[in-house]
């Protein structure tokens, strides 16, 4: 397996075996590298001298930024990529992690020549309305082997599971496209309103946009956990609730957490988080409707003036 957006989200560490796990990939002889953005974007060269090895069997492609300082990736710069790497190994497989990016660009990365793509329901498909679960999309055969590793061979995706929220999931798929404007609203208001006060953000108010993530930066720890309460002050749910920077299994910083969601985690719905390490940046995402969100942020900001 090769990464070729950098470093992977913190919690995945020990699924891949950087972090010592009996039941990390690692522990099963598949073998991890990675190679950094430069500049925001594709190391091309460092990449094509790579796979003309011909030994890489899949490629990983993280579309957002997970707590690392870079900016998410845009569909065009990922069909660039994908189109060198063509060139020279055409066989092999290329996955892309589209979290937080679904609906917010015209095309998704299967329709630039990703083999296959996933995400969570509880971020942009699933609409604020599916209570759990993940998607896997793409080529047929290789769907098919995902569903027999995670149910059960000989059976996959007839078996499931859906857990009886098939409803719940069709309703957020019918609605996403709505929640996700909604979203980048708050995204771009949070954006404009943070840097006329003064603080570092990205992507700014007036950039194109890969995903629905927000980050600004405070320099400041006192004023990132005040504006991660804020945020939860002005949510729908738990709003009386004080989020504290806390020791999170998987995470290596101690790390805050605002949602006040209807569904637990849900980062589709308003929510802020942030590691607590310099210099201090907070991610922020979601917003079920333009409205909330903007109230929601307008909290976050009073409470730290």
């Amino acid at each position: 397996m090769l990464s070729i957006c950098g470093k992977p989200y913190d919690t995945l560490d020990s699924i891949i075996g950087i972090k010592e796990n009996p039941s990390s990939l690692k522990a099963y002889q598949i073998n991890y590298e990675q190679i950094d953005l430069v500049d925001n974007d594709f190391d091309i060269p460092a990449i094509v001298e790579r796979i003309s090895k011909k030994d890489v069997k899949l490629i990983e492609i993280q579309r957002s930024r997970g707590y690392a300082l870079r900016q998410s990736l845009t569909i065009d710069k990922i069909e660039k990529v994908i189109q060198e790497i063509r060139k020279v190994e055409p066989e092999v497989i290329i996955m892309v992690d589209n979290c937080y990016g679904e609906f917010v660009q015209e095309k998704e990365p299967t329709e630039i020549g990703a083999d296959i793509m996933v995400g969570s329901l509880i971020k942009n498909l699933g609409g604020g309305l599916a209570p759990n679960g993940a998607y896997i999309a793409g080529r047929k055969d290789l769907v098919e082997l995902a569903a027999e590793r995670l149910t059960s061979p000989g059976q996959g995706k007839e078996v499931g599971p859906t857990l009886g929220i098939n409803k719940s999931i069709l309703q957020g798929l019918y609605m996403a496209p709505h929640v996700v404007s909604s979203s980048l609203k708050t995204a771009i208001f949070t954006s404009y309103l943070l840097e006329k006060l003064g603080y570092q953000v990205q992507p700014r108010f007036n950039e194109k946009r890969a995903d629905i993530v927000q980050t600004i930066e405070f320099g400041n720890e006192e004023k990132l956990i005040k504006y991660c309460q804020g945020i939860q002050s002005g949510s729908a749910i738990d709003s009386n609730s004080v989020p504290m920077p806390w020791d999170m299994p998987g995470y290596t910083d101690k790390v805050i957490m605002a949602a006040g969601a209807f569904t637990m985690g849900s980062s589709i719905e308003l929510s802020c988080d942030a590691p607590i390490r310099s210099p201090y940046v907070a991610f922020q995402q979601g917003g079920l409707t333009y409205e909330y969100g903007k109230l929601g942020v307008l909290k976050a900001i009073q409470n730290i003036m």
